[in-house]
């Protein structure tokens, strides 16, 4: 079963783009792939969410999304406001499992960062991967204060005896300044964890076909890409 779980450090990372490249460069291997949403937050219906958007960026054959919630606010707060059921870990590892049955590859994108809540009674992204055993990809910021939240993140995937994938930055700026350029070498030092990659800011712009022609230089290669570490 080949299930990859997409987290973050936080909100407004990159996680969707970075599920959009994983999966082009998945599908121009000949792959087939299929985009989970466990809880999608801030949307109405009909509004295209991420699961969605990451499908339309990579050419990725299929989307699901579990659950969504009006509010922009972590699922099991924003399920609790609108009075509808949360998504349990185990719901999100059993449609992964079904996924998985049909599809070379399943990406799992989390809600904001690894340990935020998707119901009251506690369950994380962190949980699903657990259920799942599968390895998580931790998509991160490039600039200051990245390296202190993608430390936390990946020590406690190291005390939930969970596999990191690798360290990705979701959002790359055409001009670094001097903290992005330090981090690119500080990450891998203090998380042990290897850098995956680094996503153009405003990639998520692009127009799909300039997308998934760029998706492969911006992975390293333990993800399918050609990506290397400058300097």
């Amino acid at each position: 079963m080949a299930v990859l779980v997409v987290s973050g450090t936080g909100t407004e990372i990159g996680k969707t783009v970075a599920t959009a490249a994983v999966a082009a460069v998945a599908v121009a291997d000949g792959r087939s792939v299929a985009v989970l949403k466990p809880a999608q937050t801030g949307l109405a219906p009909g509004e295209r969410g991420d699961a969605e958007e990451a499908v339309r960026l990579s050419g990725a054959g299929v989307w699901h999304e579990l659950a969504r919630y009006p509010e922009p606010l972590a699922p099991a707060t924003a399920a609790r406001r609108a009075g509808l059921p949360a998504v349990r870990p185990a719901d999100v590892a059993e449609a992964a499992e079904k996924l998985a049955a049909e599809y070379d590859l399943v990406l799992v994108e989390g809600a904001g960062g690894l340990l935020v809540r998707l119901d009251d009674e506690g369950g994380t992204v962190a949980d699903v991967a657990s259920l799942l055993s599968a390895p998580v990809l931790v998509v991160a910021s490039a600039g200051l204060g990245t390296l202190n939240v993608t430390e936390l993140t990946t020590r406690e995937l190291g005390r939930r005896g969970l596999t990191p994938a690798g360290v990705l930055l979701g959002a790359w700026p055409s001009r670094p300044d001097l903290a992005a350029r330090c981090n690119v070498t500080d990450l891998p030092a203090v998380t042990g964890v290897p850098l995956a990659g680094a996503i153009p800011a405003g990639a998520g712009g692009l127009p799909p076909g300039a997308f998934q022609a760029g998706a492969r230089g911006w992975l390293a290669p333990a993800l399918g890409g050609t990506w290397e570490v400058e300097g």
